[in-house]
């Protein structure tokens, strides 16, 4: 019968600590890596366009995308692409749509929520799967008609077109609210109705109150993809009168080429805003996300 010697017992678990060791290492070498890689992937496009924007026209055709400006304080670009772009019109344009289709949106989809949840009616369940079925339909397969409806309505290349479109296709905040409406326990409502209140005001005094976490992920929700929308803006309000940020940047593109340095100062005042508004609401942002997850 063979025994272990000294020298092994006193080894083994020495070379166990350097093997956790080597395993934390490289465990935590690829976090880092992969954290580095994410950060460099939405990091890049932004430098890029932020070089662009201070680059001459010239600087912009013969050199890279990753190489500096020349002069730092070009701001002549912003200029143009504030003036010419009619950046200021679009802000306002854009902030119209947003704050009215937001606002249309958060009422309209709390109170078929409320509806479908709180009431007892007729062909309810088919109402709920038409819902369903209208997220699964692309709208640009319905674009002939919707454009049809949108002319005959006299909302061609008026600022109501867009607004009518965000307000009747958003069947997701309707779901997002819905969730919500189902923690709400009935007992409030039966409370409020022996204390004499009516429908609306259970509505008003009790559920939208309590659907603040929902209000906050629907208006981030529909505020980025109003904002961010091209399509519909460019195809029912071809006016120049009515661009709004994503159309206005449009314009500097020509049948000859496009002038990609004053494209990027206006997509540099187009960040701006959103990004002030994030790093002022973030707190308000993550918590509105958290909340809905674990409803």
């Amino acid at each position: 019968m063979t025994t272990p010697t000294a020298s092994a017992t006193s080894t083994t678990p020495a070379s166990a600590d350097r093997r956790v060791r080597t395993r934390a290492l490289a465990a935590g070498g690829a976090k880092y890596a992969s954290l580095v890689a994410a950060s460099a992937v939405v990091l890049v496009p932004l430098v890029v366009i932020l070089f662009t924007s201070l680059k001459t026209g010239k600087e912009a055709l013969t050199t890279g995308p990753l190489t500096p400006p020349e002069n730092w304080f070009n701001l002549g670009n912003y200029l143009t692409a504030f003036q010419q772009g009619r950046m200021l019109q679009a802000f306002v344009n854009t902030t119209i749509i947003l704050v009215v289709s937001t606002a249309g949106t958060v009422l309209i989809g709390s109170m078929t929520a409320y509806a479908i949840d709180r009431f007892e009616f007729r062909l309810k369940k088919l109402v709920v799967a038409l819902f369903l079925i209208a997220t699964l339909v692309p709208g640009v397969t319905t674009q002939v008609a919707t454009f049809q409806i949108v002319n005959d309505l006299g909302a061609f290349n008026t600022r109501w077109a867009p607004i009518l479109l965000y307000l009747g296709t958003d069947i997701v905040s309707i779901y997002v609210f819905l969730q919500f409406v189902r923690s709400i326990p009935l007992s409030l409502d039966e409370a409020a109705r022996l204390d004499g209140a009516n429908s609306f005001t259970i509505y008003r005094r009790i559920i939208l109150p309590m659907l603040k976490p929902a209000i906050a992920t629907v208006v981030i929700i529909k505020g980025i993809a109003v904002y961010n929308d091209f399509y519909i803006p460019f195809l029912y309000m071809p006016s120049s009168d009515l661009g709004t940020i994503s159309t206005s940047l449009f314009r500097f593109k020509g049948p000859f080429g496009a002038h990609w340095e004053t494209i990027s100062a206006g997509t540099i005042l187009v960040i701006l805003p959103t990004l002030v508004i994030f790093l002022a609401l973030q707190r308000f942002i993550y918590s509105g996300f958290a909340a809905g997850s674990t409803k």
